[in-house]
């Protein structure tokens, strides 16, 4: 499957983003769909997860209650609603599949078809 992240760019901190994955070759189906991020000199990081199949939400704890992540069947498409931006969220945000158990979802060796990211940069 091949992954299109879109929807990253400069905003002042408490504004809002929508990050959107676009799959292509084939649907989400079977898999977790994921959102990490990466500022510079840091690891990269787990933000939101959905199983497209069962819809199960997962969210690191930062940023629960500020990000939503959803999908959309029909478009074949995650969405990474951000609220209330803060500058710590400024990073390059990507997004990923695979079928990791619940307690791997955070783990970025669980995922592959890595997308090509999406800056976000949060102004203070």
């Amino acid at each position: 499957v091949q992954l299109q992240a879109s929807g990253g760019g400069l905003v002042q901190a408490g504004g809002s983003l929508r990050l959107s994955c676009a799959a292509s070759g084939r649907t989400f189906a079977t898999y977790t769909v994921a959102w990490f991020r990466q500022a510079p000199g840091m690891e990269r990081e787990f933000v939101a997860g959905i199983r497209w199949s069962g819809g199960n939400l997962y969210y690191e704890d930062s940023v629960k209650g500020r990000f939503t992540i959803s999908r959309d069947l029909s478009k074949n498409t995650v969405y990474l609603q951000m609220n209330n931006l803060k500058p710590e969220d400024t990073a390059v945000y990507y997004c990923t599949v695979g079928r990791p158990i619940a307690s791997s979802v955070e783990n970025p060796e669980m995922y592959y078809n890595w997308g090509q990211g999406t800056q976000v940069t949060v102004s203070s």
